[in-house]
């Protein structure tokens, strides 16, 4: 019975992500990374794509370039906006590529480059305008007179191989005080006078905002990062003829506009709207408003995250319970699954979500953070379910011995009754870590709260955040209250009093 039930499980699961991948193969996706003027883009494409006749998805903000990449060469997404710059030295790990080159390389691995949409965007470094006329700085090696400026570097630039430290050493620059922060919160930093010098795309909406200065990059280390959009070369050729209409349509002025249009109203979609509405275009063929109210996008992150949440803790039940069973009896056994389970916690939640994302099965879909969830949620309830069964008295287990039941009625008319308090406390430990795990869900573009979150990091907009952490804190609040009604519920009155 028990092999019956595990298979049955088994075909469950296996059709529930077969559906899952069904219904992903029937849209066109787009991704983007993590940052205004990406999102914005991405927004475009997909109005783009609509009026062509698609369905389409946008993943938005899913994380840095290494992601959106494996993402795309999976087949997770169909397309995303990059940067030729980042192409040849991310990517291709070769930077001094002409573009026609860069198509060239991108063909043998199933991707095509677009031309570019018209504008560079490139790396530079910024500090408040007052500032830089105080200290005479205008250009980047005008740095060197000053170590005791204080730099904060987004993480992306920090690692990369066109990044930080070959500026540092190509500029001879030092600095003695140095963090990384993340892009949107740099600013906020270098507004506050917590920073001094941050490195900016060059058509940041912020420059503007915040009065800032670019400093010339008087030896030329940065390359061109033209704005193109990489795409499947399996994609179909209708999506990919209507986004490469795109190229030579947006100047630098155009997007500076719309990234500021963005951080104005906090919607991308309403700056996507300023483009075509500059260009001069019809309202949208799909006769479909791409507003969405802030009660709704609350309520459908919600439920996004409920999903993630209830099928991973679900399957985490189903599969924890039995190894806690078995690791309840000491030996080897016991010793692997604890010191399993106790070692995939240990692994960073982002870092395993990237390490999962180039697997086929996976890439950037709700599978991913429904896996990853589920094996985080595993280690409380192995463990509780060991620990409850490993602390019943010799007494109590003789005495089930004595009534000549079987070992597997003993396990469940006794054994797993009297455990059940401490198991129901695992699992309820588990569904609460697992509500603020899933807000990383975002990272890989597979939905739920931690979408606003992410969103509101690189808008610097307080508000857009807490649309996602305070449902998420509730929510938190609501599973444990949960439990604590299903343990009243279902716990022997007895040993409720015991306990």
């Amino acid at each position: 019975m028990r092999g019956a039930g595990v298979k049955a499980l088994g075909r469950w699961t296996f059709g529930f992500f077969l559906l899952l991948t069904i219904a992903a193969a029937q849209t066109v996706v787009v991704g983007s990374k993590k940052f205004t003027e990406s999102y914005v883009l991405g927004e475009i494409a997909e109005r783009v794509l609509k009026d062509a006749g698609f369905t389409v998805e946008h993943r938005q903000g899913i994380g840095a370039t290494g992601i959106v990449w494996e993402a795309l060469k999976g087949g997770s997404i169909a397309m995303y906006p990059d940067y030729t710059g980042t192409v040849g030295e991310e990517i291709l790990k070769r930077p001094k590529l002409t573009p026609d080159q860069m198509r060239k390389e991108l063909k043998k691995l199933g991707i095509g480059m677009t031309q570019d949409l018209g504008f560079n965007d490139a790396y530079g470094l910024v500090l408040r305008r007052k500032q830089a006329e105080e200290l005479g700085i205008t250009k980047i090696s005008d740095l060197r007179r000053h170590p005791d400026l204080r730099a904060g570097i987004t993480h992306e630039l920090f690692n990369r191989s066109d990044g930080w430290k070959p500026l540092v050493a190509r500029y001879g620059l030092k600095f003695t005080d140095f963090k990384t922060i993340d892009h949107g919160l740099g600013y906020a930093a270098l507004f506050a006078e917590q920073v001094d010098v941050k490195d900016c795309y060059t058509t940041d909406a912020e420059i503007k905002k915040y009065d800032l200065t670019v400093l010339q990059d008087d030896l030329g280390y940065f390359p061109q990062y033209r704005a193109v959009f990489l795409y499947r070369l399996d994609a179909p050729k209708g999506a990919v003829d209507a986004i490469s209409k795109l190229a030579g349509t947006i100047d630098e002025k155009l997007m500076i506009s719309l990234n500021e249009e963005a951080n104005r109203t906090k919607d991308y979609a309403k700056a996507a709207s300023s483009y075509f509405a500059a260009k001069g275009a019809a309202p949208s063929a799909s006769g479909e408003s791409t507003e969405e109210t802030t009660a709704g996008r609350i309520l459908r992150m919600t439920k996004e995250h409920l999903f993630l949440v209830g099928i991973s803790l679900l399957l985490a039940v189903v599969v924890g319970v039995p190894l806690g069973i078995a690791a309840s009896k000491p030996g080897v056994l016991s010793d692997l699954i604890l010191g399993t389970t106790g070692v995939i916690q240990t692994v960073p939640s982002l870092a395993l979500l990237a390490l999962l994302v180039p697997i086929p099965f996976f890439g950037i879909s709700p599978r991913t953070a429904i896996f990853a969830l589920f094996l985080y949620s595993l280690l409380p309830i192995v463990r509780n379910t060991a620990t409850g069964l490993q602390g019943i008295s010799p007494t109590l287990r003789e005495s089930a011995e004595a009534l000549g039941l079987e070992p597997a009625a003993r396990l469940r008319k006794v054994y797993l009754p009297i455990a059940l308090p401490t198991i129901l406390a695992g699992i309820k430990t588990s569904a609460v870590i697992n509500v603020g795990t899933a807000t990383l869900a975002a990272l890989i573009g597979a939905g739920g709260l931690g979408e606003a979150i992410v969103s509101g990091l690189s808008l610097n907009d307080n508000r857009t955040i807490l649309e996602g952490a305070i449902p998420a804190a509730i929510l938190a609040i609501v599973v444990q209250l949960a439990f604590e009604a299903v343990d009243r519920a279902v716990v022997p009155k007895g040993l409720r009093i015991q306990r």
